[in-house]
């Protein structure tokens, strides 16, 4: 994967701390910030909610494919995905 731009990583992680609603640890929250499997609040239900707010945040579609451990791994890879995405 690619290297994200800062916009992006932005974005992404606002749509992230708004879904999970972990406001009170977004400054800690960086590239290689470690999600899936890290943070209590993204269960399957959590990727869902995520999957749908980062598909309306960014105007792009999820393939089954793109919901892996791979994406949601970090902040970073998350990232990638979306700048993979967006035309």
């Amino acid at each position: 994967m690619e290297l994200t731009t800062a916009v992006t990583l932005d974005a992404v992680k606002a749509v992230v701390v708004d879904t999970l609603g972990i406001e009170d640890r977004a400054d800690a929250l960086d590239a290689g910030t470690p999600l899936f499997g890290s943070l209590p609040e993204l269960d399957s239900l959590g990727v869902a909610e995520l999957v749908v707010a980062l598909e309306q945040r960014f105007a792009i579609e999820f393939d089954g494919d793109d919901v892996s451990a791979e994406t949601f791994e970090t902040l970073g890879s998350l990232a990638a995905v979306i700048e993979d995405k967006t035309p």
